[in-house]
């Protein structure tokens, strides 16, 4: 039995993306599996400072009462701030408990995470969601933006083990931070696949409610840049052409939203963030899914929505490229090209049996490939080689190699 103190700035209820999702399944899951999972985050309005939730441990740590404000999207101050208070009630929950492995979930909790590292003596493994770096597209503008892609290499750097969610990122972070191939663990994203199934009713009231009897296709996450939703816009005059009264639903929020509202064309609905039932009931109705990012270490949604039984199109780039297979679980369209979506979303909605033929393939895979429970025997993999001082140990090396095998 391992036990693991886990750090992430987002954990339910409070969710800003997909990171609070995978840190909440990902202890669930370890618990499921017998380990013991402390997981250190912020609290939120409403939510109780320390309890177990299905059995995991959560501490929520408050913010403190001098305020850090966040302007121009500078993070830094806040999140400096914020690392002290989540280290003390690290602190405080490890008065009474042992731990094995501390895993820190990127940038935001470094500093926490590298004291707990110093304070327990046992092994830090990080996981690198994403990059500043790559969600700019290579181009760190301002200080706050070098400070982050500093603090990303240095926590790179202290980890004994760097998780990574896809080939793609494995490579960015080698090439990006210099860490050694042989530190940098690929571990996939999981879904549960129950999760993500609506019931009829529920399906067919969000189809009453954005769509009626028209074409549906949808898009859910934060409206930022490099999410590439204003090349989805720039697709729907094309779209619309091939399929009649076809609408298109924007579900999210995000400081790039009011520029992307204004260049809407007529058909397009803006929801707002959807959580739950109403973002499975979503993906449910719609005919196709998009996720037409620019930049995407892994890409999860897409994997939900495939979970949800709709046919997904995303952007060839980044992790997308590797969990979707072109004509066989989705379709696959040129980054930055609406032209290009709008021709693959088009044999989705033109072909209702090509698209269904999608949709089974693609919530197969989803079952036989992505499911937790052996997502988290790979992470304990390697938490197991994070020990070795030498390297991985045999056990690990024997999972992670038979991963390897698998991708390749």
């Amino acid at each position: 039995m391992s036990r693991i103190l886990m750090l992430s700035w987002e954990y339910p209820p409070l969710l800003v993306g997909g990171l609070g999702r995978h840190v909440h399944a990902l202890a669930t899951s370890l618990v499921a599996a017998g380990h013991e999972v402390t997981v250190v985050t912020r609290h939120s309005p409403g939510a109780l400072r320390e309890e177990y939730a299905e059995g995991v441990h959560i501490v929520r740590a408050p913010d403190d009462p001098p305020a850090y404000p966040v302007e121009d999207g500078n993070l830094v101050g806040w999140t400096t701030a914020f690392n002290h208070t989540l280290t003390r009630a690290a602190l405080r929950a490890a008065r009474t408990a042992r731990y094995d492995v501390v895993h820190a979930h990127d940038w935001l909790v470094a500093h926490a995470a590298v004291t707990l590292r110093e304070h327990l003596d046992v092994p830090l493994v990080a996981t690198i969601h994403a990059t500043e770096a790559g969600r700019h597209q290579g181009w760190l503008p301002h200080p706050h933006n070098r400070t982050i892609d500093d603090v990303e290499r240095w926590l790179a750097a202290e980890a004994a083990r760097v998780i990574v969610c896809s080939e793609y990122m494995r490579a960015e972070v080698i090439r990006q931070f210099g860490v050694p191939a042989g530190r940098t663990d690929v571990v996939h994203n999981g879904v549960d696949v129950l999760r993500w199934y609506a019931r009829p009713r529920a399906i067919a009231a969000a189809r009453r409610r954005f769509a009626g009897d028209a074409p549906l296709v949808s898009f859910a996450g934060r409206l930022v840049y490099e999410k590439g939703v204003q090349h989805l816009l720039a697709a729907v005059p094309a779209l619309q052409a091939v399929s009649s009264g076809l609408r298109v639903v924007i579900a999210g929020d995000g400081p790039y939203r009011a520029d992307l509202e204004a260049m809407a064309p007529p058909g397009v609905t803006f929801a707002g963030f959807l959580g739950g039932h109403h973002l499975t009931a979503l993906m449910g109705a719609s005919d196709c899914y998009v996720v037409p990012s620019i930049y995407e270490p892994f890409g999860m949604v897409a994997l939900e929505a495939a979970a949800a039984g709709t046919p997904v199109a995303v952007s060839a780039t980044g992790g997308l490229a590797e969990i979707i297979d072109d004509g066989v679980t989705g379709v696959t369209f040129t980054p930055q090209d609406p032209d290009s979506l709008a021709a693959s979303v088009a044999t989705v909605l033109t072909d209702r049996e090509y698209a269904r033929t999608l949709a089974r393939r693609g919530r197969r895979r989803v079952r036989e490939d992505f499911a937790w429970p052996e997502i988290a025997a790979r992470t304990l993999a390697v938490y197991d080689a994070a020990h070795s001082p030498g390297g991985v140990t045999r056990e690990a090396e024997n999972v992670l190699a038979g991963d390897r095998l698998q991708r390749a």
